[in-house]
Parts: C-alpha cells; structure tokens; sequence
C-alpha cells in the first residue's frame, strides 16, 4: 500500500512541476511574441513617418503617387461596371462624357454680381431673350474691362445690344463678326493674343477686342459720338444710319436701369438726336438717305457699299 502511494506522490509531483515549467515557456512565449510585436509596429511606425517625409518633401514623386492610385481605383471601379453595348444609350453617353466642357461656358451665376450689375444683367435678359447666365458674365467683363479702358460699361453692352443682340456668333455682310461685330480681317492683330482669329466667336475675347477698337475711334474721332460713327464705318458718311442715336439711347436706358429705375423691357429705342457738324465733306453730301430704325436687338441696317464706309473696326 505504501508502495502505491508513494507512486502516486510522485506522480503528482511530476504533474505540478510539469505544469509549472509549461506555464512558465507559455509565459515566456508570449512575452517574447509582444516584444517582438512592439518591436516590429514600432518599425512600422518609424517607416511610415520616414515615408511621409520623404513625400512632403517630395512633390512631383507624391503626384505621380497619387495619380497612379487613382488610376488604379478607376480601373477597379470600371471592372466592376457592366460594359453596356456599343449601340446603348449609355455606351453613347460615356462616350460624349467630358467632365471639364463647363469651363468653355461664357456663364456666371447672377447671384454673383452686385446690384447694379445684377440689374442690369436681369433688363437685358428680359429685353433681348437671353439667358442670365451669360448675361450675368458679359456684364461682370464689361464692368471689369470698362474700368480698365476708361469706358462706361453701359456704353460697352449698348454697342453689344445694338450690333448683334448678344448673338456671339453674328457675321454682317461685310464680314464685321462676334458680340461687338468686329472686322476681323482687319483687326486679325488683335486677335493673336487670344491665339487667332477664331477667338472672335469667343464672347469675352469679342468683346475685349472690340473695346480696344472702340477706344481707338473714340481717340481718332475726338468725341464719342465721333468715335461711335467711326466704329460703325461711317465716318466719311454725311448719316450714320441713326446707329450712334440707337447705342446712346440703349445706353441711357441702361444707366437707368443700374441707377434702380424702372423701365419697360420693351422700352422703344428712340435714337438720341446725333449732334450736326459744322460741315459735312463734299462726298458726303450725296449720300443715301438714313436707313429705318431696327428693332431692338437687331444690328443696324448697313446699306452703304464698302468703298464708302471707313473699315476701321
């Protein structure tokens, strides 16, 4: 008996030492693992600050980063979509997709502009049937580019008014084109600094260029209503065809308008009784009589041939 028991005293014994020294190397396992967890996240760590410096001091190497992992998670996102067939409305529309088109808009939101621009930006979209948008932006530009010419901007969307309606695609028959009805061929020099001479269907680009000619016939003629004849090529004429009337009457509206008054959209354009010169040139005293008013919106009746006109603008 004595025997067994002693063999099961030992028995236990080497259970417990067992357990101990198991407990024991799982107690130094797992120290040793979260040693080298810390370890090795503290290497991470180290790393990715080491990275991120590298990058913040590096732009051009962050950029081509960054352009590469977006072009990777399109990639993904275009995997993932179902390719619709060629024929299908949404195969058409990806296709004709160009996200940046609303830059070409000549557009500005209305809201934008202050009282008085937003005034008159609002008449004229009523009176000529245009949308505010682009109104909105004319009128931001005339406002900015009169300020910097020394030219009344009311003056600058009268002569828009009166030659072409804001149509920027306008062409006369004599080949003056754009908001402002500018002779391209001749003031093609002009156009360079806006790379060429399709620019002139550009409506801001028109209407810079067309202020420059502007203030070139106003200082050649030595008067506004000098330089407005000159603009419209008349100036060797006895009758400019009641055009400078017509712009001096849309403008005096205008200044109306901006100063808060009321006026009717369809306000009559009365052209303003142009001033009568001293003398009128010889050849000039022959001329065909004035033409009709137009409507307004509508560019002025030009009957004239091109010999007799001045083709300064």
């Amino acid at each position: 008996m004595s025997a067994l028991q002693s063999l099961s005293r030992s028995f236990e014994t080497a259970a417990r030492a067992a357990g101990r020294s198991t407990s024991v190397f799982l107690k130094d396992a797992g120290q040793g693992l979260l040693e080298v967890c810390h370890n090795s996240l503290a290497l991470v760590g180290l790393a990715v600050v080491a990275l991120s410096l590298f990058f913040a001091s590096r732009a051009d190497v962050r950029h081509q980063l960054e352009e590469r992992a977006f072009d990777w998670l399109q990639s993904r996102q275009e995997a993932r979509q179902v390719v619709p067939a060629e024929d299908s409305p949404q195969a058409l529309a990806t296709a004709l997709t160009e996200r940046d088109a609303v830059a070409r808009a000549t557009a500005a939101d209305p809201r934008a502009l202050d009282r008085q621009q937003s005034n008159v930006a609002n008449w004229l979209s009523r009176r000529y049937r245009v949308a505010p948008e682009p109104l909105s932006r004319l009128v931001q530009e005339a406002w900015a580019v009169g300020q910097r010419a020394k030219v009344e901007p009311t003056l600058i969307l009268s002569i828009m008014a009166i030659e072409s309606g804001f149509n920027p695609f306008a062409q006369s028959s004599v080949g003056a084109q754009g908001l402002m009805q500018v002779l391209t061929r001749v003031h093609d020099e002009k156009y360079v600094a806006f790379g060429g001479n399709h620019a002139a269907f550009d409506p801001v680009t028109n209407l810079r260029v067309g202020v420059q000619v502007l203030k070139e016939c106003i200082s050649r003629a030595g008067s506004l209503e000098g330089g407005l004849r000159y603009y419209v090529g008349a100036a060797n004429l006895a009758d400019d065809g009641g055009y400078a009337g017509k712009v001096l009457a849309e403008q005096a509206y205008l200044r109306q308008v901006a100063a808060g008054q009321r006026v009717a959209f369809n306000a009559p354009l009365i052209p303003v009784p142009p001033t009568v010169p001293a003398a009128l040139p010889a050849e000039a005293a022959s001329a065909a009589p004035p033409a009709a008013p137009s409507a307004p919106g509508h560019a002025p009746v030009r009957e004239a041939s091109g010999d007799q006109r001045v083709a300064f603008r």
